[in-house]
């Protein structure tokens, strides 16, 4: 005998979840905080600085202390905008190289888009 529509169990019916398009995250830009040679700081200031300022280990340090020394310029971090500008700014208030009477103050650092 067939069930009574009133005692018979309702099927529950579930519809598929229709794929939720993502919008596409827009990546923002980014840019490069570039330090500058100096022949007033030393080898130890750059690698110290870089080591306080971004984390850098000292054998990275060196590598980039190097680099900008023989190319008078090195990519220290590539970041958002934001981030780079407060990066470059830390640089140029780090302070002079104590070890070098003729250090006058802070590196020189700019910030310019990544290409």
């Amino acid at each position: 005998m067939p069930p009574d529509s009133e005692g018979a169990a309702a099927a529950v019916v579930v519809p598929e979840k229709e794929a939720v398009a993502k919008p596409d995250r827009k990546r923002q830009p980014r840019y490069h905080v570039v330090l500058w040679d100096s022949d007033e700081h030393s080898y130890w200031y750059v690698i110290k600085m870089l080591k306080e300022l971004f984390g850098h280990e000292e054998e990275k340090g060196f590598q980039l202390a190097k680099k900008v020394d023989n190319e008078g310029r090195t990519v220290v971090l590539t970041t958002t905008l934001e981030h780079a500008e407060l990066k470059r700014d830390q640089i140029h208030a780090y302070g002079k190289d104590e070890t070098i009477k003729a250090c006058k103050g802070s590196m020189k650092s700019s910030v310019e888009p990544e290409s």
